[in-house]
């Protein structure tokens, strides 16, 4: 079921409407001559949004926190001198009103400041009466009811430029990536509130510029909006993280590498093929739903079976057994781990939901 949300077209005069609309510009402003010196190299290439971190949100106070207020004159000389939009982030009203007293045009709320619903409240009612264009970072955990609540909060603001930004979600097992993409998320942001554009932020996914390419180009072979990087005159020298950014002259070289593939289909014969391709998915489908009826119908029976003979429904050394053998399975078969121990995961817990609800019964 869908979330109706009032939007307007998030546009900008001088930027192109076609896909991706892209932000570029350092994690963290740190000194005027910086914020002007990436300004102009990414200028040079046609970039139009400057972004720049002027309050940094930091998980440990000794940590780089940004310069304050005392940084948006220069994002307001980069938007007087240069001619492009300029974007911050904004954690609190007080983050609202001086950005806005300094002409920010566009403002993004953080990962952190998502996940309380209480501080997107604040901001919303801080917004009431402002046509400003707002993008809402998704919250750490992977929540897709919380990321929508946040627009929901602004949209009855009156906020209706909005947009998504995909950042990753913090996860506690070590993985490639610094927050975990887990691309169902925001795919199922887009299935809700279809009109509502989504950019994917690589840097803070990647946690390193060596992954940049690959995960934005998954974000265009998704068909999403845009891309915000962070990009930085001389990154090795960046006051916060330092391995995720990369020079304008990178930046220019990713985005020309990028393969922007058609959403619609105006072939007929390419149409057929895919739909032919469809409903061979399809039959696959409807034989996983009957064979998922069939094996919780055994997980019942065993569910009966324990409450007979009094033996607790879960059974731990019996379910390490069953992962580790399919994870064996699917390497074999080409599948990935993640995959097979995501969809096991789910399968155990409704069978398990199928047994406590047999044992449960008079």
């Amino acid at each position: 079921m869908g979330v109706e949300l009032k939007l307007s077209p998030f546009t900008f005069e001088g930027i192109p409407a076609e896909k991706p609309l892209v932000m570029a510009g350092p994690c963290s402003a740190e000194t005027e001559d910086q914020v002007m010196e990436t300004a102009r190299q990414i200028s040079n290439y046609g970039i139009k949004i400057f972004r720049a971190g002027i309050w940094k949100p930091r998980t440990r106070p000794s940590a780089f926190e940004g310069v304050g207020k005392e940084g948006l004159p220069w994002l307001k000389r980069v938007k007087e001198e240069l001619g492009m939009y300029t974007a911050t982030e904004v954690a609190n009203v007080k983050h609202i009103y001086d950005a806005l007293k300094a002409g920010i045009d566009i403002i993004w709320i953080g990962a952190r400041t998502t996940a309380n619903p209480f501080a997107v409240q604040e901001i919303a009612d801080s917004l009431r009466g402002v046509d400003i264009p707002v993008l809402v970072k998704n919250p750490i955990n992977p929540d897709v009811e919380l990321w929508i609540g946040a627009f929901e909060r602004l949209n009855r603001s009156g906020v209706t430029k909005l947009a998504a930004i995909h950042r990753g979600f913090s996860i506690y097992s070590k993985t490639l990536y610094r927050n975990n993409p887990q691309w169902e998320i925001p795919i199922e942001l887009k299935r809700q509130i279809p009109d509502l554009p989504i950019i994917t932020d690589p840097s803070h996914i990647c946690g390193s510029r060596d992954l940049l390419f690959e995960i934005s180009q998954r974000a265009m072979d998704l068909d999403f909006d845009g891309l915000i990087i962070e990009t930085h005159c001389n990154p090795d020298k960046a006051l916060s993280d330092a391995q995720q950014q990369i020079t304008p002259d990178e930046l220019h070289r990713l985005l020309s590498r990028l393969i922007l593939r058609k959403a619609d289909i105006d072939n007929n014969t390419l149409l057929s093929t895919l739909e032919e391709l469809r409903h061979e998915i399809d039959k696959y489908d409807d034989r996983l739903v009957e064979l998922f009826e069939l094996r919780m119908a055994v997980s019942r029976k065993i569910g009966l079976y324990k409450k007979q003979n009094n033996i607790t429904i879960l059974q731990a050394s019996r379910w390490d057994e069953i992962l580790k053998h399919r994870i064996e399975q699917a390497a074999q078969k080409g599948l990935s781990e993640e995959f097979i121990i995501k969809v096991f995961r789910a399968i155990h817990e409704e069978s398990i939901n199928h047994q406590t609800k047999v044992m449960n019964e008079p």
